[in-house]
């Protein structure tokens, strides 16, 4: 038996025993990461670089990329090298640097979606408010709010789980640092402590959830009320993207955190956490893509004037031997 002063490391749950499995394992998340990169990133410098997107939705979308960038990052790296190295081990502070950046990036964005679906509920059912209500310093106060309240959210309960002793041993059965499963490994009782942050926790989300529910059930009746069918499908179109995301975020999570203990087990709990933790970073950018013409016509802009000067590299770099003797002459 061991208590928590005498760990050094924690030991994380493999993907498979196989070589040739964890090498797959290795290119499956590489792949996941840079597409998440690249889509994430993509959208980050259009909007970025846009001025027709610097508006309250677009920004919000940018601290959503943002978000979903730290995310993954924080989760997915680690795993590959284990799986490449053939490891499991990650040092103790690492383990607590993985659960605080994990906690404020996820909440961080569930707050994040609670205001844009505020943003959707202004700009469908109280239009002439719009600029009023979300006015650029508005909308930098509440991003400001988001990325706040997932600090906090972060430091409360990573100083509160790394404060119980573990008397468990150091395995944990997940690919990262979670707080379930390091609660596991605490001393008998004393994992009572967690009970206040987490009570903390369920009323934030559900009021939250409440906020985004009746948000997008104003939304629906105010949709339905649109007299014209073009009018109905630009409406529908600005708001289907950031429902499907919501949907993918609450319904993984949820079912990750509710589900029942007689249908748990560590191959269960490693899918549903690649779904919550892995799938939406990579799958957000192609929804809003999908959905948002706007977007995707500022996307294939800046692909085309990237594309170009790609291009015109090498007639700069054929001409430039000429440029120079030019010069000497």
């Amino acid at each position: 038996m061991s208590n928590s002063s005498s760990i050094t490391q924690f030991l994380l749950l493999a993907f498979a025993d196989r070589r040739e499995l964890q090498l797959l394992h290795f290119w499956l998340f590489l792949g996941i990461s840079l597409a998440a990169l690249l889509g994430n990133g993509l959208i980050i410098t259009t909007i970025a670089c846009d001025h027709h997107l610097h508006t309250p939705m677009y920004f919000f979308l940018l601290n959503l990329s943002l978000l979903d960038l730290g995310s993954i990052s924080t989760t997915v790296p680690k795993s590959m090298a284990n799986s490449l190295w053939n490891a499991r081990a990650i040092s103790y502070a690492g383990c607590a640097a993985q659960v605080f950046l994990l906690i404020f990036f996820i909440s961080a964005e569930y707050c994040l979606l609670t205001i844009m679906a505020y943003d959707r509920y202004v700009a469908i059912c109280k239009p002439l408010h719009y600029g009023t209500l979300l006015g650029s310093r508005a909308c930098v106060h509440m991003a400001a709010a988001a990325w706040g309240s997932g600090f906090l959210h972060a430091l409360l309960h990573t100083a509160n789980t790394f404060s119980l002793p573990l008397c468990q041993g150091n395995v944990l059965d997940q690919f990262f640092c979670e707080i379930p499963q390091i609660l596991k490994l605490s001393c008998s009782h004393s994992y009572l402590r967690e009970l206040g942050p987490v009570l903390v926790n369920v009323c934030l989300a559900f009021g939250c959830f409440v906020l985004i529910v009746v948000s997008y059930v104003q939304i629906f009746r105010a949709v339905l009320r649109i007299l014209s069918e073009q009018g109905r499908h630009k409406a529908f179109s600005t708001y289907l993207p950031h429902l499907a995301v919501v949907s993918l975020f609450l319904s993984t999570a949820m079912f990750a955190h509710l589900k029942p203990s007689s249908i748990s087990s560590p191959s269960l709990n490693l899918v549903v956490a690649v779904l919550y933790s892995v799938v939406p970073p990579a799958v957000n950018p192609l929804i809003y893509s999908l959905r948002n013409k706007d977007l995707k016509g500022a996307l294939w802009k800046r692909l085309e004037y990237v594309l170009l000067h790609i291009n015109n590299v090498p007639i700069i770099l054929n001409g430039l031997p000429r440029y120079l003797r030019k010069r000497q002459d």
